[in-house]
């Protein structure tokens, strides 16, 4: 197993390429820490660095957890705060780190106020992780948000009334751009796919309601099986590069 030390030199190399002039000496001090105290990992995306803030990914709280022999997380709705018809949905989660724990509890809810557009109609799921996120953050005693948690501490964005070009306009483009960062993918494999998705010759044909559909289905895939979409994406790199 890598040593300690060893990691927080590659993670400090590999943020320090990713993110380049964005770090500061502080940013990078703030991730030694994290990388000491946690074994987070940058290239396996357990950290983000966003708008000159470190955030941690549900995959890499859910890495702390295996690491430490979690001994399950308990989940379910809280009912009296939710209301299917309005997509508006509250989770109660209970992190047990060891058989006799007697649990560290975390909250989360979500309505189309405060989640991306993007996601509207997945309410229930973000709900969800947001409140394994928090009990787990809270369990191992993280002290910074995660990064699915952002959307409840932004205000949306207005939508543009273009309907195609520019990535279906800038609030998908910078949606595209923050997945892309965020499971560490190669953006001109990104692009290829996409273009295929939507079946068209250039992604400035596509749709705004096209690239919507690609950005969520993406997302969805990112997080369910991040390892199948990379071998997926690695297929258009081959590809264009048997084509050369």
């Amino acid at each position: 197993m890598i040593t300690t030390r060893e990691l927080v030199r590659q993670n400090k190399r590999y943020a320090r390429m990713r993110w380049g002039s964005a770090l500061g000496p502080i940013a990078l001090k703030v991730l030694g820490n994290f990388t000491e105290r946690f074994r987070f990992s940058v290239a396996d995306g357990d950290l983000i660095f966003l708008d000159n803030a470190w955030y941690v990914t549900h995959s890499g709280l859910t890495s702390l957890a295996r690491r430490n022999r979690c001994a399950g997380i308990n989940v379910r709705p809280v009912e009296p705060f939710c209301d299917p018809s309005a997509q508006r949905w509250a989770f109660k989660a209970t992190v047990y780190r060891s058989r006799c724990c007697k649990g560290f509890v975390g909250y989360g809810d979500s309505d189309p106020s405060n989640v991306s557009p993007l996601v509207h109609g997945a309410e229930m799921r973000v709900a969800e992780t947001r409140a394994v996120n928090r009990a787990l953050r809270k369990a191992y005693g993280i002290g910074i948000c995660s990064v699915e948690e952002i959307g409840s501490l932004t205000k949306k964005a207005p939508q543009p009334t273009n309907g195609n070009g520019n990535f279906g306009g800038r609030t998908l483009r910078d949606r595209l751009c923050q997945l892309i960062r965020q499971y560490q993918l190669d953006a001109t494999a990104v692009k290829s796919y996409a273009t295929e998705f939507c079946g068209v010759k250039t992604l400035r044909d596509a749709t705004r309601e096209q690239v919507e559909k690609f950005v969520i289905h993406l997302s969805e895939q990112a997080e369910k099986d991040r390892s199948g979409l990379l071998c997926q994406l690695n297929s258009y790199s081959n590809s264009k590069a048997g084509a050369a």
